[in-house]
């Protein structure tokens, strides 16, 4: 991709993204956003019940779009977190620290209703492509 590509979406083949009508990712210039992303397995469209294996899922989920988008962990920049129970937080905080440890993005934890009530953890990050 060039620079010169301004807009494009990345789909993960997820069914909420066809029924809802949103895109896993949007790369915009040098920007990548990704939505929301659960901890759903989309290629057989499970989850697990526990959080820690949601955030982990949720990773690979998020990292499968950034690399897609031509961009990694290295270049996210803002990470939000979004739980229905806030005891689920810390639990997940090891798998978190392996991923953005070292890169240290800006960070938000909130606690709120999830689309499916066997959602227990959303991650969105915003990355910035430095090499364009």
């Amino acid at each position: 991709m060039t620079q010169t590509t301004r807009r494009h979406a990345v789909l993960s083949g997820s069914t909420f993204e066809e029924q809802i009508g949103y895109a896993r990712a949007v790369v915009d210039g040098d920007w990548v956003h990704v939505s929301g992303t659960t901890g759903f397995d989309y290629t057989t469209m499970t989850i697990s019940e526990d959080v820690v294996e949601q955030a982990e899922q949720c990773l690979r989920n998020i990292g499968a779009a950034l690399t897609e988008a031509g961009s990694g962990f290295a270049d996210v920049v803002r990470v939000r977190y979004l739980l229905p129970e806030r005891a689920d937080f810390e639990p997940c905080w090891p798998v978190l620290r392996r991923c953005f440890g070292d890169i240290r993005p800006a960070a938000t934890m909130q606690v709120c209703g999830l689309a499916d009530e066997r959602m227990r953890i959303e991650i969105e990050v915003t990355a910035h492509r430095s090499d364009g």
